[in-house]
Protein backbone atom coordinates (compact mmCIF):
# COMPACT_ATOMS: atom_id res chain seq x y z
CA UNK A 1 0.00 0.00 0.00
CA UNK A 2 1.27 3.45 -0.88
CA UNK A 3 2.50 5.47 2.09
CA UNK A 4 1.00 8.94 1.98
CA UNK A 5 2.66 10.52 4.96
CA UNK A 6 6.13 11.01 3.55
CA UNK A 7 8.53 13.91 3.11
CA UNK A 8 7.93 13.85 -0.65
CA UNK A 9 4.56 15.26 -1.64
CA UNK A 10 2.40 12.34 -2.79
CA UNK A 11 0.72 12.21 -6.18
CA UNK A 12 -2.83 12.83 -4.99
CA UNK A 13 -4.28 12.28 -8.47
CA UNK A 14 -3.47 8.56 -8.21
CA UNK A 15 -4.79 8.00 -4.68
CA UNK A 16 -8.04 6.11 -4.30
CA UNK A 17 -9.52 6.70 -0.86
CA UNK A 18 -12.53 4.52 0.00
CA UNK A 19 -14.06 7.44 1.88
CA UNK A 20 -17.36 8.85 0.75
CA UNK A 21 -18.09 10.99 3.82
CA UNK A 22 -15.51 12.60 6.09
CA UNK A 23 -16.44 14.29 9.35
CA UNK A 24 -14.07 16.78 10.96
CA UNK A 25 -14.14 18.20 14.48
CA UNK A 26 -12.15 21.41 14.00
CA UNK A 27 -10.65 21.90 17.44
CA UNK A 28 -7.76 24.01 18.71
CA UNK A 29 -8.33 27.51 17.28
CA UNK A 30 -8.27 29.15 20.70
CA UNK A 31 -5.17 27.29 21.89
CA UNK A 32 -3.37 28.18 18.67
CA UNK A 33 -4.09 31.87 19.23
CA UNK A 34 -2.98 31.66 22.85
CA UNK A 35 0.36 30.22 21.74
CA UNK A 36 0.76 33.40 19.68
CA UNK A 37 -0.24 35.46 22.75
CA UNK A 38 -3.40 36.71 21.05
CA UNK A 39 -6.98 36.84 22.26
CA UNK A 40 -8.28 33.25 22.10
CA UNK A 41 -10.96 33.94 19.49
CA UNK A 42 -8.42 35.39 17.04
CA UNK A 43 -7.57 31.78 16.23
CA UNK A 44 -10.85 31.46 14.35
CA UNK A 45 -9.36 33.59 11.54
CA UNK A 46 -6.66 30.99 10.93
CA UNK A 47 -9.25 28.26 11.31
CA UNK A 48 -11.45 29.81 8.63
CA UNK A 49 -8.57 29.84 6.15
CA UNK A 50 -7.91 26.17 6.84
CA UNK A 51 -11.42 25.14 5.76
CA UNK A 52 -10.90 25.91 2.07
CA UNK A 53 -7.55 24.11 2.12
CA UNK A 54 -9.16 20.99 3.54
CA UNK A 55 -12.02 21.12 1.02
CA UNK A 56 -9.37 21.23 -1.69
CA UNK A 57 -7.62 18.18 -0.20
CA UNK A 58 -10.93 16.34 -0.08
CA UNK A 59 -11.36 17.03 -3.78
CA UNK A 60 -7.88 15.65 -4.52
CA UNK A 61 -8.65 12.50 -2.54
CA UNK A 62 -12.04 12.02 -4.17
CA UNK A 63 -13.98 12.54 -0.92
CA UNK A 64 -17.39 13.77 -2.03
CA UNK A 65 -18.95 14.71 1.31
CA UNK A 66 -17.39 16.48 4.29
CA UNK A 67 -19.13 17.62 7.47
CA UNK A 68 -17.35 20.27 9.52
CA UNK A 69 -18.19 20.82 13.20
CA UNK A 70 -18.20 24.60 13.10
CA UNK A 71 -20.08 25.83 16.17
CA UNK A 72 -21.81 23.74 18.80
CA UNK A 73 -24.84 24.63 20.89
CA UNK A 74 -22.55 24.27 23.91
CA UNK A 75 -20.24 26.91 22.41
CA UNK A 76 -23.17 29.29 22.00
CA UNK A 77 -24.28 28.75 25.57
CA UNK A 78 -20.83 28.89 27.14
CA UNK A 79 -18.56 31.23 25.18
CA UNK A 80 -18.25 34.98 25.93
CA UNK A 81 -20.58 37.22 23.93
CA UNK A 82 -17.59 39.14 22.59
CA UNK A 83 -16.14 35.96 21.12
CA UNK A 84 -19.46 34.83 19.64
CA UNK A 85 -20.06 38.24 18.04
CA UNK A 86 -16.58 38.07 16.54
CA UNK A 87 -17.25 34.57 15.23
CA UNK A 88 -20.62 35.54 13.73
CA UNK A 89 -19.02 38.49 11.92
CA UNK A 90 -16.33 36.18 10.59
CA UNK A 91 -18.97 33.76 9.31
CA UNK A 92 -20.86 36.61 7.66
CA UNK A 93 -17.69 37.69 5.87
CA UNK A 94 -16.99 34.15 4.66
CA UNK A 95 -20.55 33.58 3.41
CA UNK A 96 -20.65 36.97 1.68
CA UNK A 97 -17.39 36.02 -0.02
CA UNK A 98 -19.02 32.91 -1.42
CA UNK A 99 -22.14 34.77 -2.55
CA UNK A 100 -20.30 37.68 -4.21
CA UNK A 101 -17.38 35.87 -5.84
CA UNK A 102 -18.45 33.59 -8.68
CA UNK A 103 -14.87 32.32 -8.91
CA UNK A 104 -14.94 31.11 -5.31
CA UNK A 105 -13.89 27.51 -4.68
CA UNK A 106 -17.51 26.57 -3.93
CA UNK A 107 -18.73 27.71 -7.34
CA UNK A 108 -15.71 26.60 -9.36
CA UNK A 109 -15.99 23.10 -7.94
CA UNK A 110 -19.79 23.03 -7.68
CA UNK A 111 -19.83 22.24 -3.96
CA UNK A 112 -23.28 22.06 -2.43
CA UNK A 113 -23.32 23.82 0.94
CA UNK A 114 -25.72 22.64 3.61
CA UNK A 115 -26.19 23.82 7.19
CA UNK A 116 -27.19 21.45 9.98
CA UNK A 117 -28.15 22.58 13.47
CA UNK A 118 -30.62 24.72 15.40
CA UNK A 119 -30.01 27.85 13.34
CA UNK A 120 -32.70 29.72 15.28
CA UNK A 121 -29.97 30.18 17.92
CA UNK A 122 -27.79 32.33 15.66
CA UNK A 123 -28.38 35.98 14.65
CA UNK A 124 -31.07 36.55 11.97
CA UNK A 125 -28.67 38.27 9.56
CA UNK A 126 -26.27 35.32 9.56
CA UNK A 127 -29.15 32.86 9.39
CA UNK A 128 -30.47 34.61 6.27
CA UNK A 129 -27.04 34.55 4.60
CA UNK A 130 -26.61 30.85 5.34
CA UNK A 131 -30.03 30.08 3.89
CA UNK A 132 -29.10 32.05 0.77
CA UNK A 133 -25.85 30.17 0.19
CA UNK A 134 -27.74 26.90 0.62
CA UNK A 135 -30.23 28.04 -2.01
CA UNK A 136 -27.57 29.25 -4.45
CA UNK A 137 -25.67 25.96 -4.29
CA UNK A 138 -28.60 23.54 -4.02
CA UNK A 139 -28.16 22.22 -7.58
CA UNK A 140 -24.40 21.68 -7.32
CA UNK A 141 -23.67 17.96 -7.58
CA UNK A 142 -19.88 17.47 -7.59
CA UNK A 143 -19.54 17.36 -3.80
CA UNK A 144 -21.19 18.47 -0.57
CA UNK A 145 -19.94 20.45 2.41
CA UNK A 146 -22.11 20.33 5.53
CA UNK A 147 -21.43 22.92 8.20
CA UNK A 148 -22.68 21.99 11.68
CA UNK A 149 -23.63 25.35 13.20
CA UNK A 150 -25.54 25.70 16.48
CA UNK A 151 -25.29 21.94 16.37
CA UNK A 152 -25.64 19.25 19.01
CA UNK A 153 -26.16 15.60 18.16
CA UNK A 154 -28.44 15.16 21.16
CA UNK A 155 -30.49 18.16 20.02
CA UNK A 156 -30.67 16.67 16.52
CA UNK A 157 -32.02 13.40 17.90
CA UNK A 158 -34.48 15.23 20.17
CA UNK A 159 -35.73 17.29 17.21
CA UNK A 160 -36.12 14.11 15.15
CA UNK A 161 -38.10 12.43 17.93
CA UNK A 162 -40.39 15.46 18.19
CA UNK A 163 -41.07 15.37 14.45
CA UNK A 164 -41.78 11.65 14.58
CA UNK A 165 -44.11 12.15 17.56
CA UNK A 166 -46.08 14.70 15.53
CA UNK A 167 -46.31 12.22 12.63
CA UNK A 168 -47.62 9.55 15.00
CA UNK A 169 -50.07 12.03 16.53
CA UNK A 170 -51.38 12.96 13.07
CA UNK A 171 -51.76 9.32 12.13
CA UNK A 172 -49.13 9.52 9.37
CA UNK A 173 -46.97 6.80 10.86
CA UNK A 174 -47.58 3.76 13.05
CA UNK A 175 -45.51 3.96 16.25
CA UNK A 176 -44.83 0.21 15.98
CA UNK A 177 -43.07 0.81 12.66
CA UNK A 178 -40.55 3.34 13.93
CA UNK A 179 -37.06 2.04 13.16
CA UNK A 180 -33.60 3.40 12.32
CA UNK A 181 -34.68 4.47 8.84
CA UNK A 182 -37.55 6.55 10.24
CA UNK A 183 -35.20 8.31 12.65
CA UNK A 184 -32.68 8.94 9.88
CA UNK A 185 -35.39 10.41 7.65
CA UNK A 186 -36.07 13.02 10.34
CA UNK A 187 -32.50 14.11 11.03
CA UNK A 188 -31.27 17.52 9.85
CA UNK A 189 -29.83 16.14 6.59
CA UNK A 190 -31.52 12.79 5.95
CA UNK A 191 -29.75 12.33 2.60
CA UNK A 192 -26.31 12.43 4.21
CA UNK A 193 -24.47 9.10 4.33
CA UNK A 194 -22.92 8.02 7.62
CA UNK A 195 -19.34 9.26 7.98
CA UNK A 196 -16.68 6.69 7.12
CA UNK A 197 -14.00 8.58 9.05
CA UNK A 198 -14.09 11.33 11.67
CA UNK A 199 -10.94 13.38 12.26
CA UNK A 200 -10.55 15.44 15.42
CA UNK A 201 -7.74 17.96 15.72
CA UNK A 202 -6.51 19.66 18.89
CA UNK A 203 -5.59 16.71 21.09
CA UNK A 204 -8.94 15.80 22.65
CA UNK A 205 -10.17 12.23 22.15
CA UNK A 206 -13.95 12.36 22.14
CA UNK A 207 -16.81 13.13 19.75
CA UNK A 208 -18.18 16.04 21.79
CA UNK A 209 -21.77 15.56 20.68
CA UNK A 210 -20.95 15.33 16.96
CA UNK A 211 -22.98 13.06 14.64
CA UNK A 212 -23.51 10.48 17.38
CA UNK A 213 -26.39 8.70 15.62
CA UNK A 214 -24.57 8.66 12.28
CA UNK A 215 -21.14 7.67 13.62
CA UNK A 216 -22.05 4.28 15.10
CA UNK A 217 -19.46 2.55 12.89
CA UNK A 218 -17.27 5.47 11.86
CA UNK A 219 -13.51 5.13 12.16
CA UNK A 220 -11.91 7.76 14.38
CA UNK A 221 -8.60 9.58 14.01
CA UNK A 222 -7.27 11.94 16.69
CA UNK A 223 -4.34 14.29 16.26
CA UNK A 224 -2.66 16.68 18.72
CA UNK A 225 -2.24 19.20 15.91
CA UNK A 226 -4.51 22.22 16.31
CA UNK A 227 -6.91 23.00 13.49
CA UNK A 228 -5.03 26.07 12.13
CA UNK A 229 -1.82 23.99 12.07
CA UNK A 230 -3.45 20.94 10.44
CA UNK A 231 -1.29 20.18 7.41
CA UNK A 232 -1.62 18.30 4.17
CA UNK A 233 0.76 15.64 5.49
CA UNK A 234 -1.33 15.18 8.67
CA UNK A 235 -4.47 14.90 6.53
CA UNK A 236 -2.71 12.30 4.39
CA UNK A 237 -1.65 10.44 7.53
CA UNK A 238 -5.30 10.19 8.62
CA UNK A 239 -6.37 8.86 5.22
CA UNK A 240 -3.47 6.39 5.14
CA UNK A 241 -4.37 5.19 8.64
CA UNK A 242 -7.99 4.69 7.56
CA UNK A 243 -6.93 2.74 4.47
CA UNK A 244 -5.03 0.27 6.65
CA UNK A 245 -7.99 -0.53 8.89
CA UNK A 246 -10.37 -3.41 8.40
CA UNK A 247 -13.90 -2.21 8.98
CA UNK A 248 -16.14 -4.82 10.64
CA UNK A 249 -19.39 -2.92 11.26
CA UNK A 250 -20.02 -4.94 14.39
CA UNK A 251 -19.27 -8.32 12.81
Amino acid sequence: MQTLNSAKRPDYSTVEAPINHLGIIMDGNRRFAQKLMLQPWKGHEWGEKKVEEVLDWCKEFGIRTVTLYTLSLENIRGRPKLELDYLYKLMERVVNGVLRNKKHFVHKNRVRVRIIGRTSFIPPKLRKLLAKVESVTKNYENSEANFAIAYSSRAEIIDAVRRIAELVKDGKIDAAKIDESVIKENLYNPDMADPDLIIRTGGEKRLSNFLMFQSAYSELFFTDTTWPEFSRSEFAKAINDFNQRKRRFGA
